[in-house]
């Protein structure tokens, strides 16, 4: 069940659509590792009884939301999702404004640049580019999502919120996640000091110990979410210290650049 049913507040709020919400729990329960569900696996994951989930699942079917494989009876996402997600796409103006210089900077590093938005305690892209040679399936898609503390993109995020909105968002992260802030809270921390410098945050390899990767806020406009840009490498690409030396500062210039002065303050 989603942290939003769960959640003390929306229990007393007399706004709140239940019946809404728990279809859209069906439908977050879908995931790239988890691309086919059951009925009993939907019931397992949102705590919802199946008789209850079967029928999220026949509406949100005729609603073409999900589609039934004809052998196994599983079901899948189905295009009509696509539909919800476009009209934001196509008005994140941010977008177009930086794919250009993104791929330009992809092929520069030969690694791949997106740029993506908080949604809960994830951060979501919704831009990405990547250069010719890289093919690694693991690399950024649009939709990719990765934990906000564990994640160079999602320190980075934290790094441009107001001391509100993050001091919140820490504390979330430490009552629903504990095991992540167990284990990257120290590296969230660091980040946070490390940011009042140089301006940019960097990972080696802690979501993967493959995989490294820089990040850095954009300027904030007034009454707009926080974008954040984030260069991402195959570990074999980079040496200790050059994340720090050398592919920080240089996304640090490509976000000036698009911004027209210097990254978040």
């Amino acid at each position: 069940m989603t942290d939003l049913l769960k959640d003390d507040k929306n229990s007393s709020d007399r706004q709140f659509a239940y019946t809404l919400a728990r279809g859209m729990d069906v439908l977050r329960c879908f995931s790239p590792e988890r691309g086919s569900l059951s009925n009993k696996e939907l019931s397992e994951l949102t705590g919802m009884p199946k008789a209850t989930v079967s029928r999220f699942t026949y509406t949100l079917m005729q609603l073409g939301y999900l589609r039934s494989d004809k052998d196994t009876g599983r079901y899948l996402l189905a295009p009509a999702i696509l539909t919800l997600a476009y009209p934001l796409l196509a008005n994140l103006g941010v977008r177009q404004m930086a794919r250009p210089a993104m791929h330009d900077f992809a092929n520069a590093v030969q690694g791949s640049v997106s740029l993506g938005f908080r949604e809960r305690m994830q951060m979501v892209y919704v831009e990405t580019a990547r250069a010719r040679s890289v093919y690694s399936a693991n690399m950024a898609e649009v939709g990719m999502a990765h934990s906000m503390i564990s994640s160079a993109i999602g320190r980075a995020y934290l790094c441009a919120c107001t001391p509100v909105e993050r001091d919140a968002l820490l504390n979330e992260a430490k009552v629903k996640t504990p095991e992540l802030w167990e284990k990257f809270g120290e590296a969230v921390e660091r980040s946070l000091a490390e940011y009042r410098v140089k301006r940019f945050c960097y990972s080696y390899g802690d979501l993967r110990p493959d995989i490294y990767a820089v990040a850095v806020p954009l300027i904030r406009e007034p009454n707009t979410e926080i974008a954040v840009m984030n260069c991402v490498l195959q570990s074999y690409q980079v040496a200790k210290g050059e994340l720090e030396s050398n592919y920080g500062p240089r996304l640090l210039s490509l976000v000036g650049s698009l911004t027209g002065g210097v990254a978040m303050r």
